[in-house]
């Protein structure tokens, strides 16, 4: 598994991970299939996606799963990315 994530991408991970179970869940994919065709453990997957939890993973284990999701890498990062201007606004 990778290292500590950095507190500055702690959110970058945590937002990617709730994407591509989101997108694992359009798909109709359970994490156990969706680990065995991107060659990764369903419980490494499972920690991935976890919304709590920021984990690091090697760019081999992203591209396997965008590969595995059937979405573009540059697409799946766009998805995961929530532009700063809305997490800024006030709460009213």
């Amino acid at each position: 598994m990778g290292k500590d994530v950095d507190f500055k991408n702690h959110d970058r991970f945590v937002q990617l991970g709730i994407t591509i179970a989101a997108i694992r869940k359009i798909r109709g994919l359970s994490q156990e299939k969706l680990s065995e065709k991107a060659g990764i453990s369903r419980g490494y997957l499972s920690i991935i996606e976890a919304p709590g939890m920021a984990q690091d993973f090697t760019m081999e284990t992203f591209f396997n799963i965008a590969d595995a999701l059937d979405v573009d890498p540059a697409e799946l990062i766009r998805a995961s990315m929530v532009p700063d201007s809305i997490m800024k606004m006030k709460k009213e």
